[in-house]
């Protein structure tokens, strides 16, 4: 059996839409989810796919003309099948009907006419239903009510919260009047076109119109009002079309068009500010017809100058989506595996304190000054580290299933980014090592790691780790555990700010150190004293030397 597809509403405030182009033409086979026709909105030029399949029998609105929602768009069924009576306005081929069934749909034509008399609606009652706000959205469901019944509605208020198959979205009142009835309570689900509100002048009877609306009384019920929309669309339809003068479909969004011949403006006179000089709505609003114009016009006695403000440019995004694959490298899966065990198998928590950098930059300056002598702060934080862990061993430790490993050697892991990721050199016995012997063996460890010159066993070892970000100016940061460490700090830059001391606001330096621990093996307390030691430590560089 053939079946009917208008026009449909691809927006929530569409109410007429232009057919840009047809995909198929009369006698080509549909599928369901072919793309019949591309179709011009107030908003986009939008696919419109088939929801039916067979023969495209009959095409009712021709490429560049625009019609009302729910306009007889086209006819889809069996080739060769009758139409005739879709066309008349039926809803079946009138040869399908038996004969028998004559007396029958006599007395259904006797008995509707006195339903249409019951159902007729009011003046200014309009039946609002359930509108299609997606183009595959067949059922919405009422997500909330904005307005309730009894509450003046203006043109533009919004009523309700749909829920669609892709958005929940806001709906638009498309007339004014007083909220009478709700059709679909909140939370509620029904097909698109399903009765969801009555708007009319406030104390009108609606009795009986959402009982004969849900009786199968949808035609009757909307009929007068969709006669009074579409009549003056259909009148002012010829006008929307404009074509330029070597024959081409001037480009113009729906809603433009619509302006534009309620304000009588001429469409080849206003100059698109959209995609490729579409015309779009603000177009039409911010139009002022030219001198040229005006004098063209047939009743003007004198010209007046006049001059459009220009529209701004809309921006239309163009490029190309461009992506890259990169093979991930052994060290790279290397890194993801140990770093994702070591985060999901231990919990980790941090600890920030704050350090003074005033003495330590004096010390630092202090011992640079002596020939072929360099350390950095990054030195000072690690020989810091090693006799801190030397007086709170339980931060130099290792998780075991069945005990936990203290170590009372300190090996310093030392983080160093390279090209294809990370890789961590340690520093055997580092407590041991001098201020200058630190610094030597760091640099060296780092060249070499990235030129990819280290030996597997010069990053084996290790009892704990410093990660240094401060030379990229990063204040403060939390770093992942390197497993079987216990422990990591990580060091941010040196920030000069105002600081107290002794009761005065002075200019100071400061560094924020974070340490993340292991809570199966160090307590917050314990952490927590560390770090106390470790400032102490920073902060007055001299006591590494007792």
């Amino acid at each position: 059996m053939a079946i009917k597809v208008t026009m449909p509403r691809l927006s929530d405030t569409m109410t007429e839409g232009t057919v840009a182009t047809w995909l198929k033409k009369v006698g080509d086979k549909v599928s369901e989810g072919d793309i019949l026709a591309e179709i011009e909105t107030d908003k986009a030029t939008m696919e419109f796919e088939s929801f039916n399949e067979g023969t495209l029998l009959h095409i009712g609105i021709q490429a560049g003309e625009t019609a009302p929602v729910d306009s007889l768009l086209a006819i889809i069924g069996k080739e060769g099948e009758d139409i005739s009576a879709l066309l008349a306005g039926g809803d079946a081929p009138a040869a399908e009907a038996p004969k028998a069934d004559a007396p029958a749909a006599e007395a259904k034509t006797e008995t509707a006419a006195p339903a249409k008399a019951a159902t007729e609606l009011p003046k200014g009652v309009v039946v609002v239903t359930m509108p299609r706000l997606s183009d595959t959205m067949t059922e919405g469901t009422v997500a909330s009510w904005l307005k309730k019944v009894g509450d003046a509605v203006a043109e533009g208020d919004i009523l309700a919260e749909i829920e669609t198959d892709k958005a929940t979205m806001e709906f638009e009142s498309f007339n004014a009047g007083t909220l009478l009835y709700i059709g679909i309570q909140e939370g509620n689900t029904a097909p698109v076109d399903s009765l969801l509100a009555i708007i009319g002048p406030a104390g009108t009877d609606i009795s009986g119109i959402a009982e004969n609306y849900t009786a199968g009384g949808a035609a009757t019920a909307s009929a007068p009002a969709a006669e009074e929309k579409t009549a003056p669309a259909a009148e002012k339809a010829p006008e929307a079309v404009a074509e330029t003068s070597n024959g081409g479909r001037i480009l113009a969004s729906p809603l433009a068009k619509k302006i534009a011949s309620d304000k009588g403006i001429q469409l080849s006179q206003v100059k698109g500010s959209g995609e490729n000089g579409r015309i779009v709505k603000s177009d039409i609003e911010n139009f002022t017809p030219s001198a040229q114009a005006q004098t063209s016009a047939a009743a003007p006695a004198a010209k007046q100058e006049a001059s459009a403000p220009a529209a701004p440019k809309v921006f239309v995004p163009a490029g190309e989506v461009y992506t890259e694959e990169i093979k991930n490298s052994q060290m790279r899966k290397i890194i993801a595996k140990r770093l994702s065990e070591s985060l999901f198998t231990a919990p980790h928590y941090n600890l920030v304190i704050e350090v003074s950098m005033d003495e330590a930059m004096q010390a630092r300056a202090a011992i640079n000054s002596v020939p072929d002598t360099k350390v950095s702060f990054n030195d000072m934080v690690i020989k810091a580290c090693a006799l801190a862990l030397k007086k709170h061993p339980k931060i130099n430790s290792t998780w075991k299933e069945d005990a936990i490993i203290i170590n009372h050697h300190v090996n310093i892991g030392v983080a160093v980014a390279v090209e294809d990721g990370l890789v961590v050199p340690v520093l055997k016995f580092t407590d041991a090592m001098s201020l200058s012997q630190i610094g030597g063996s760091v640099r060296d460890l780092a060249g070499r790691a990235k030129n990819k010159k280290l030996g597997p066993q010069e990053m084996e070892g290790s009892t704990f780790t410093v990660s240094n970000l401060g030379m990229f100016g990063i204040t403060e940061f939390n770093s992942i555990i390197n497993q079987p460490n216990s422990a990591i700090l990580s060091v941010g830059a040196i920030v000069e700010k105002p600081v107290v001391k002794n009761g005065q606001i002075v200019v100071g330096n400061t560094m924020m150190l974070s340490l993340a621990c292991d809570h199966r093996t160090i307590d917050g307390a314990t952490g927590a004293q560390f770090l106390q030691t470790l400032k102490q430590y920073i902060e007055s560089p001299v006591t590494m030397l007792a």
